[in-house]
């Protein structure tokens, strides 16, 4: 049994099927289908059921997948620092963030790492979706939730408050919500979306309320909410992240202080998938992402 075989068994596993480990590798099917063979024989024993879709561990090739795994993550990590020796750091990471904090916070954070690491090549994807990391679009992303997937390695960045809010001269012009009820009595600008009915979760202590409530302006781009709310064109209901200078500056003020509201979720996680190995550059940038969020969530 030799390193390069195991880091290949390895690799067709991650994969979830020879065909899909033959692109990720850029090698022949028929190639991976040797190798893996090699291996088999080698060890005398099979390693995986395998079919057209998908390929099954026996109990011996997942205990040689836990041990390779560890073999081949050490190993690339070893040819990277002996690349690395003497250079400034580098590489490519795929980073996906959510539109509205994406742009409006992490934009200032990206930046500065950019700055600090010109070498390291980032890719930066402004979406919500989830299943990105599930089909080996990005190395790590960072998206709002009440709970991360099970399935993958999460780590809590912050807490995500909700806030009602308006401009002062929609306030001066039309009373501000001061029950929940009344949030389903007002033009309401949020990120739902437009023509869906809202489903929203508001605590007070111990207590927990659901609203329906039915949005009359509605994106998934929060820049335009702020200049929506900052217009006058009715009440927000918004991360309180969009218009914190805003509020600061006096342009906007808040209501329906002692209930907390949540949306889409009330926490923020970074997410990267379990098993899959982490460059030197990956790594640089989680650890950055993690020290900048919990600074400012302080």
């Amino acid at each position: 049994m030799d390193s390069n075989s195991l880091a290949l068994f390895v690799d067709i596993v991650e994969a979830g099927n020879l065909s899909q480990a033959a692109r990720n590798l850029k090698m022949s099917r028929a190639n991976i289908s040797y190798h893996l063979a090699h291996l088999e024989k080698s060890v005398g024993q099979q390693l995986m059921r395998r079919t057209t879709r998908r390929v099954e561990l026996t109990e011996v090739g997942h205990k040689l997948y836990q041990h390779g795994r560890v073999i081949r993550d050490e190993l690339m990590a070893a040819r990277e620092s002996v690349a690395m020796f003497g250079k400034t750091l580098h590489g490519s990471v795929r980073l996906s963030m959510p539109t509205g904090f994406g742009h409006l916070v992490m934009s200032s954070w990206l930046i500065e790492f950019k700055r600090l690491y010109p070498d390291i090549a980032l890719e930066l994807l402004f979406e919500n979706r989830v299943d990105d990391l599930l089909r080996d679009e990005v190395d790590v992303a960072v998206r709002v939730m009440s709970d991360p997937p099970l399935q993958m390695v999460a780590t809590e960045l912050a807490q995500v408050r909700y806030v009602t809010c308006a401009s002062v001269g929609y306030a001066s012009e039309h009373p501000m919500p001061a029950a929940l009820a009344d949030l389903g009595q007002v033009p309401l600008i949020t990120s739902a979306v437009a023509g869906r009915d809202l489903r929203v979760s508001a605590y007070q202590g111990e207590q927990r309320t659901e609203l329906t409530l039915h949005p009359t302006l509605a994106s998934e781009n929060f820049q335009f909410l702020r200049e929506a709310i900052l217009a006058g064109l009715g009440i927000g209901l918004v991360p309180d992240y969009v218009v914190a200078q805003d509020v600061a500056e006096g342009k906007v003020i808040t209501a329906l202080h002692d209930w907390r509201l949540s949306v889409f979720g009330t926490r923020m996680f970074l997410l990267r998938m379990p098993g899959r190995y982490q460059t030197l550059a990956t790594r640089t940038l989680i650890d950055f992402i993690v020290e900048r969020a919990r600074s400012w969530s302080k």
